[in-house]
């Protein structure tokens, strides 16, 4: 009788490590932050009281690609070793758990124009990916015009052809936005209940990891209030971006979730 099983992964997995790979070659500088997301949380929750469908996630998205907007340069691509590449829209490639074969697997999915979106339809799209059910011809790079037979191909090529793969799309941002987007988001508190942060491996610009909300004791005009504190790693490129723009940047974003911006438009 045998003592193991073998169990023979999905093709999209294949792209996932060629991701590692090449993310570990850029030079991406983590920033892990607690945020305070008490009264966020709340308006949310009178939200959908009132009828409105909308999530804590599509709302953070929201917030994500808004603040992007007005810091441009921290999703903009490296060009060569001398310019930069700042795309009008921002465009989120976001993670979901999707079904393959009874199981569940990381799929990016690519949100475009978040800054123009309403919460609720990011909710929509967010909630329908995450429903869709996947076949073995799907592929990771996904995108409204599906997959096609390069990349089909892709799962076939050695791994070093692969990664050329990456490394040419990545050399040519017209190319790796039009399939990636700009940004990449992915969260685990949509997945599983891990307490604290994580740092994700990406070949964007800028990255989030956006972990679990918990109850902690937090100083309020000296006093301790119990508050929901959302852990959360911002990953950005140095190469595109400076210490002190990165840090104007980090500040503008935290004090919207923490402020439940754009909340009451919806």
């Amino acid at each position: 009788m045998k003592e193991y099983k073998v169990i023979r992964f999905p093709k999209t997995r294949v792209a996932t490590f060629d991701i590692c790979v090449i993310g570990r070659e850029k030079h991406h500088i983590p920033a892990l932050l607690e945020i305070d997301v008490t009264d966020s949380r709340k308006r949310i929750r009178e939200i959908k009281r009132d009828g409105k469908r909308i999530s804590f996630t599509a709302w953070l998205v929201k917030v994500i690609g808004s603040t992007i907007k007005d810091h441009e340069k921290v999703a903009a691509y490296l060009k060569g070793k001398r310019e930069l590449i700042v795309f009008k829209d921002v465009n989120i490639s976001m993670i979901v758990e999707k079904s393959l074969n009874g199981q569940k697997i990381p799929i990016p999915l690519v949100i475009e124009r978040v800054q123009d979106r309403s919460v609720e339809s990011l909710y929509r799209q967010i909630n329908e990916a995450r429903n869709h059910q996947l076949g073995e011809k799907d592929i990771v790079l996904q995108s409204s015009a599906g997959a096609n037979w390069p990349e089909r191909l892709y799962y076939s090529l050695p791994g070093f052809i692969r990664r050329y793969f990456w490394r040419f799309m990545l050399a040519h941002p017209r190319m790796a936005y039009s399939r990636m987007g700009n940004v990449s988001v992915t969260s685990v508190g949509m997945m599983g209940s891990a307490d604290g942060w994580f740092i994700p491996v990406s070949v964007h610009p800028i990255s989030f990891g956006i972990g679990k909300v918990t109850k902690k004791p937090v100083v309020i005009n000296d006093k301790i209030e119990i508050r929901e504190i959302l852990n959360m790693t911002v990953l950005m490129d140095h190469d595109v971006v400076d210490g002190a723009p990165m840090a104007r940047f980090i500040s503008d974003l935290s004090g919207r979730i923490e402020d439940s911006f754009c909340l009451e438009k919806n």
